[in-house]
């Protein structure tokens, strides 16, 4: 019998890394919004008292980055008495932004591999590789560890927010073991929760009285109603219970530690528990395939697990940059499938169009923005691009392309 356990974590939107993520996608949702065909690559730094937005963006758009920036840092929580000493208010907002490269460009703008086919004009933005995950450990298909994690980073946020927990500041990360026996989840073994607070808990200054206080809360206000409905959940003196194992957490945010874009890359995906090729995602707009293709990958690999013909399953994808086709495409079932890997791959190659210009047409990755007030990408930006039952995100609704997989796979059996 193997028995191991598996850890991940997640953050909240108030990590300081997780501040420039949003500011990054916020720029890059404003910019798509105004035009569609905007080029971005933007990435963000937060320090105390300072945020410095840099990278090369090629836009029609007309953008007031200062007030865009101000405007994300106050919403997630750093203004005035919460702001843990880095205030939207005052802070210094630098812009840095330069066009995109003449030479990045010419090959996305017209891909050395076209033969007429507009889709086959686009060309990757980049070269590099990407993978996809899922399994049926969720309803949503995602590990159990990082979905637990980002279950609890959510509602650590929003009891901050709805002032449930008035002491809590916006810092904060989450995370969660799980013991698996031939690899299947059977407990929680433990969680681990960090989260930035003032210096004053509930009329108590005493370290050892507010930790005490914190983590009372913490268990009842967070842990118990995030996994209520969960036919797994920890359970009380059972489940080893960590709450800021140094004591306090007072100083957080940016004044704590400095925060750059794209810093949280596992966290943003599966937890560790499937390959990175090493892209992040946010301030990135869609020719990049480090964020369109690593969004395709997982929606092939949910689609085959959705169709029954896995129960995990994880793709790589790589791409050359300027070209349009992918270099190489490959399906990785760990022994749960009901076809071969190679098999898989090759019904992945017939039933998927993996073009950074097809993807970008599926998922409509140009134009969600626009469609959606102004507001897309920021909301990936914290608590993972994958998985997200709060968000309807196109990559993950894959109910019509399992019904495709499943009847492909009925017919491959007929011919067999």
């Amino acid at each position: 019998m193997s028995r191991y356990v598996f850890t991940s974590e997640s953050v909240t939107e108030g990590h300081p890394d997780k501040i420039c993520d949003q500011i990054s996608d916020a720029v890059l949702d404003a910019l798509l919004a105004q035009d569609p065909s905007s080029r971005v690559a933007c990435e963000t730094v937060v320090n105390t008292g300072l945020c410095l937005i840099t990278g090369e963006v090629t836009s029609k758009a007309q953008v007031d980055f200062i007030h865009l920036t101000r405007g994300v840092i106050r919403e997630i929580g750093y203004s005035g008495a919460a702001a843990g000493g880095f205030d939207a208010n005052s802070c210094a907002v630098l812009v840095a932004l330069d066009q995109q490269s003449p030479d990045i460009a010419q090959g996305v703008d017209e891909a050395n591999d076209h033969d007429g086919d507009p889709l086959d004009r686009v060309g990757a933005g980049d070269q590099g590789i990407m993978f996809g995950y899922a399994c049926d450990e969720t309803p949503e298909l995602m590990p159990l560890p990082i979905s637990l994690a980002h279950r609890l980073a959510r509602r650590l946020a929003l009891v901050r927010h709805d002032g449930s927990l008035s002491y809590l500041l916006p810092d904060g990360k989450t995370q969660v073991s799980v013991v698996y026996e031939n690899d299947q989840p059977i407990q929680i073994d433990t969680i681990l929760i960090s989260t930035q607070h003032s210096a004053e808990v509930a009329g108590q200054k005493d370290e050892s009285a507010v930790l005490e206080r914190i983590k009372e809360d913490l268990w009842t206000h967070v842990v118990e109603p995030a996994t209520a409905d969960l036919p797994l959940k920890p359970q009380k003196g059972q489940t080893r219970f960590l709450v800021n194992p140094t004591g306090k957490f007072v100083v957080g945010g940016p004044q704590g530690d400095a925060g750059l874009t794209g810093r949280k890359i596992i966290v943003d995906t599966y937890g560790g528990y499937a390959r990175h090729g090493g892209g992040a995602f946010s301030g990135k707009d869609p020719t990049k395939v480090d964020r369109s293709a690593a969004y395709a990958a997982r929606f092939v690999a949910k689609s085959l697990v959705a169709a029954g013909l896995a129960k995990r399953v994880e793709v790589q994808l790589s791409y050359a940059i300027g070209v349009a086709q992918p270099v190489s495409i490959l399906v990785e079932s760990f022994n749960t499938g009901q076809l071969s890997n190679s098999e898989l791959t090759c019904l992945v190659e017939e039933n998927f169009d993996l073009r950074p210009g097809a993807i970008i047409n599926t998922f409509n990755l140009r134009t969600l923005p626009s469609q959606r007030g102004g507001r897309f990408y920021r909301d990936t930006a914290a608590y993972g691009h994958f998985g997200r039952e709060d968000l309807d995100l196109p990559w993950e609704d894959v109910k019509n392309k399992a019904s495709e997989l499943r009847l492909k796979q009925s017919q491959f059996n007929q011919d067999n």
